[in-house]
């Protein structure tokens, strides 16, 4: 980096200007709204003055090139600060200010992306950082590019373990384009920040973790330009201690989320405007180095048909390593991570094959997801993120603010259900497909066999929005031909009779059972029709409905998944309002022990002779009503 020059008086007053002028905006905005966080943003004024006049490099005209610098704001309640910051700029008009937070308008209370410069949404605390880290990785490892990445934090969200993992992350991985920093204010949402303004205590901390800590008054302008032009070799924290409330009730408890009245706001902004002093300085934004690559990921395709063989035998994690390291021959975009459980998921294939586009994340989930959704960001990587699906439960905070964002990552989550046998219960992931199925705009793809998980996997690369593919520890046989045709949403029947006279819906480990046990039945001259879903979200509703219609409304699902909220439960909410169905679900109602794991299928009834007990027991009820019946085992 360039030697550092202090900045002359007319650039100081100038920046200052700005500072102040950002607390006028902000509090028009938030006492117009009649709610925000109007505190928040006066201690980060002078902050975001020079960050945005004085340090960062970018295009004010264009806000997502991808030359620029990256801004992140992680304290997300100070929203209205990076509006009124990009009011200053002129790309945001002073007058969509006073519209915050209405239903009509584009800025919101907290940040989401409805605006070019929002990147990713962080409106709960604690995940900004990780995302920056994912941005500076890409920045720094896989475009080789100029552009640095900054993000604002707030002292409350240091009590966040996920902050501390991405600090991990960051010092592991010498991302010396990333700065974090910290708006030290002392006052959170209902009591004192822990550590209040002990700035030397997160200094101590930041330096265990191998950053570069710099303590400044976080109201200096001279201090902050001085700070931000440091020569960095590893990633830098700036430790800004500031007042909250600055200019306005400072250092109030009670005031975190507090609005002013409309007259308090008129005095305030009144003394705030008497401290713009005129100057003939005028400011713009460093223009930026233009070495990004350009990067498309469009059309990001398999160049060649599956090669798997029927009655081959594969376990569906397995292929999706394989997968994912066939499609990146074909695209340097692509890229994966993991988190330690690389020769569990074969993501391990990927890190052999194309080891500057693996990202080892260790043992930090949530880390691993916000790295993913800052790998995403403006359309850089085609990403893909894999662990154990049990694990995925840790990282749930993350995952919701992926959907909310519409970002489009990929998961795959391995030892899904009672597949992981021996490992016991708290390794099998029982409620993963519940958990994403929660989620708003997600893909649930559920491979039952190579060729399957393998279109998968292309599928899911240009799926927007949070895709999950779950995939079985065990081997299982390949059932698809190589030139099958595989879509988002549709179903295949894959065994079927003019005579049969129940649908069976089966997904990964049952399907196999099922189909084991259609051909048992077809020996007692039982007919029994077979379809996998392929995708449990979205259902196939309409082939799902046809095919029990024609068997007499009778349906079974059988699932290797708790009763709740899986497939089992996306199939009754698709036929809630067919009339005459007769559906009968089998799942796992208990919490496992261990065992192998076909020994397990059998004691929790998910099985093939389970599910031939329970098509018998189906066939042998009479009935002229809607019914549904869970064959829990007692």
């Amino acid at each position: 980096m360039e030697d550092y020059h202090k900045p002359d008086q007319q650039t100081v007053q100038a920046l200052r200007n700005i500072a102040n002028r950002l607390r006028i905006n902000s509090i028009k905005a938030t006492t117009a709204a009649g709610t925000g966080h109007p505190t928040s943003c006066c201690s980060v004024a002078e902050i975001m003055s020079v960050l945005f006049f004085h340090t960062m490099k970018y295009r004010p005209e264009d806000p997502r090139n991808f030359h620029s610098d990256r801004f992140l704001m992680s304290k997300a309640q100070s929203a209205p600060a990076l509006y009124s910051m990009w009011v200053e700029t002129g790309f945001l008009k002073e007058s969509e200010l006073l519209n915050m937070c209405q239903v009509d308008s584009s800025l919101e209370g907290h940040l989401i992306p409805r605006q070019q410069f929002v990147d990713v949404t962080t409106g709960y605390l604690g995940q900004g950082l990780g995302v920056a880290c994912g941005i500076a990785y890409t920045g720094k490892y896989f475009d080789k590019a100029s552009y640095r990445v900054y993000c604002l934090l707030g002292d409350g969200e240091m009590s966040e373990g996920s902050v501390w993992e991405a600090m991990s992350f960051a010092s592991y991985y010498q991302l010396d384009n990333l700065v974090a920093i910290m708006d030290i204010n002392r006052l959170s949402q209902s009591d004192s920040a822990p550590l209040q303004h002990h700035a030397e205590k997160y200094q101590r901390r930041c330096e265990a973790f191998g950053w570069h800590a710099i303590i400044v008054d976080g109201h200096s302008v001279e201090e902050l330009c001085k700070a931000l032009s440091q020569p960095r070799h590893q990633p830098t924290a700036i430790l800004a201690k500031t007042v909250k409330g600055k200019g306005i009730p400072e250092d109030k408890m009670g005031w975190h989320s507090k609005s002013l009245s409309k007259d308090m706001a008129e005095m305030v902004m009144k003394d705030l405007q008497s401290r713009i002093m005129s100057t003939s300085k005028h400011l713009y934004p460093p223009t930026p180095v233009e070495d990004a690559p350009p990067v498309s990921l469009r059309n990001i395709r398999m160049a060649s048909a599956p090669a798997y063989k029927p009655g081959e035998k594969i376990s569906t994690r397995k292929a999706y390593g394989m997968a994912i390291t066939k499609l990146g021959r074909y695209n340097e975009r692509v890229v994966a991570l993991d988190g330690d459980t690389n020769n569990l998921t074969y993501s391990e294939i990927f890190k052999n094959e194309h080891p500057n586009r693996f990202v080892e994340c260790y043992v930090a989930q949530q880390n691993m997801v916000s790295v993913a959704m800052g790998c995403a960001a403006r359309e850089r990587n085609v990403v893909f993120a894999s662990t154990l699906a049990s694990f995925f439960t840790r990282a749930y905070d993350q995952l919701r603010m992926a959907a909310v964002l519409d970002s489009s990552i990929n998961l795959c989550g391995s030892h899904c259900g009672l597949s992981t046998g021996e490992e016991g219960p708290s390794l099998m992931g029982l409620e993963d497909m519940a958990m994403f199925r929660a989620l708003p705009r997600t893909t649930i793809f559920y491979p039952s066999d190579g060729v399957s998980t393998e279109k998968a996997v292309e599928l899911a690369a240009s799926t927007r929005g949070v895709c999950y593919i779950r995939t079985s520890r065990q081997d299982s046989a390949v059932i698809y031909n190589s030139n099958e045709d595989f879509h988002v949403g549709q179903a295949k029947v894959v065994y079927q009779n003019k005579e049969d006279q129940v649908t069976v819906v089966a997904a990964g480990v049952t399907l196999h059972e099922a189909l084991a046990a259609a051909e048992h039945l077809k020996k007692e001259r039982i007919h029994v029709r077979v379809i996998d879903p392929f995708t449990i979200k979205p259902l196939d509703v309409k082939t799902i409905t046809d095919h029990t219609r024609a068997t007499r409304g009778r349906i079974l699902t059988v699932e290797d998944h708790y009763y709740e909220g899986g497939l089992g439960e996306a199939v009754c909410s698709a036929v809630v309002n067919e009339t005459g169905f007769n559906l009968h679900r089998l799942a796992v109602s208990h919490v496992p022990h261990s065992g192998k794991p076909q020994e397990l299928l059998k004691i929790y009834g998910i099985d093939r002779d389970a599910i031939a007990q329970a098509v018998r027991k189906m066939l042998s009820t009479s009935t002229n009503r809607i019914s549904h019946q869970d064959e829990r085992p007692t």
